[in-house]
């Protein structure tokens, strides 16, 4: 029985390093740091054939590299870390607090003032506050406290409006600030093609777990970005249906 026992203990390691890497990668996936990982596997599998092949020199410079390479990792995916590390611990938002009725509520309400904006091409910019919290980004705009309503948003955003400069942040069922300052994404590969609004929305999606609703001030596009990643937006029902798949499954789940 322990003979049997110990042969099992190499496939109970094997299962736990590869869902563990496995989460690395959906982790990094999207991100410039999946393509630095890609560098370094390819890296790491030349170290084991000059290993193999003998090539003592070549082996002897890729292990000093490797000795030094997590202080490069760190620096290289502080961003990405910093992120994991800002998740860690923080609770259900719309689970704890919301029903699912309420929530289909806010739903609402978010894409009613995102349409009305952009039919009368008016860009804005509305954060929904998940499990990260956006003190950081609060502290940085005008403190509100009022019910989320599309009447409302879109009086905020309207441009002769003392506070439509910015975003505006929800947390449950309020709104909790607006002229809020969020990071610009230096993402290379939409930094040159994209406005200083698409980037914020980028920019706080890549550093927390917020959802952000961007409507263009000049297309009257509307898009939703999550994940350091845009999702275009064709209509209203599919505007509806990616906000409830990104807010209403964590509900699911927790109850």
């Amino acid at each position: 029985m322990f003979e049997i026992f110990k042969f099992g203990i190499p496939a109970v390691e094997i299962l736990i390093l590869w869902a563990f890497f496995y989460r690395i990668l959906v982790f990094f996936e999207g991100t410039r740091a999946l393509q630095v990982l890609k560098g370094f596997s390819y890296l790491l599998i030349i170290f084991f054939l000059s290993k193999y092949l003998a090539f003592n020199t070549l082996n002897w410079l890729l292990t000093k590299f490797f000795g030094i390479s997590i202080i490069a990792l760190v620096i290289i995916f502080q961003q990405e870390l910093r992120q994991g590390l800002a998740r860690l611990g923080q609770g259900h938002l719309f689970s704890l607090a919301l029903e699912e009725s309420q929530l289909v509520a806010i739903i609402e309400e978010l894409t009613s003032a995102a349409f009305k904006l952009s039919n009368e091409r008016v860009g804005c910019l509305i954060a929904i506050e998940r499990e990260t919290k956006l003190k950081t980004y609060i502290d940085s705009g005008v403190g509100i406290d009022a019910k989320i309503s599309a009447e409302l948003i879109k009086s905020i955003f309207m441009p002769n409006a003392p506070l439509h400069d910015g975003g505006l942040i929800t947390r449950k069922d309020r709104i909790v600030a607006t002229s809020c300052l969020f990071p610009l994404s230096d993402n290379p590969n939409f930094s040159k093609i994209i406005g200083t609004r698409h980037r914020a929305a980028l920019g706080l999606t890549e550093q927390t777990d917020a959802i952000v609703i961007v409507v263009s001030e000049e297309t009257g596009e509307i898009s939703v970005a999550s994940n350091g990643r845009f999702i275009p937006i064709v209509n209203r029902e599919r505007l509806v249906n990616i906000l409830k798949s990104l807010l209403m499954v964590e509900t699911k789940k927790e109850k």
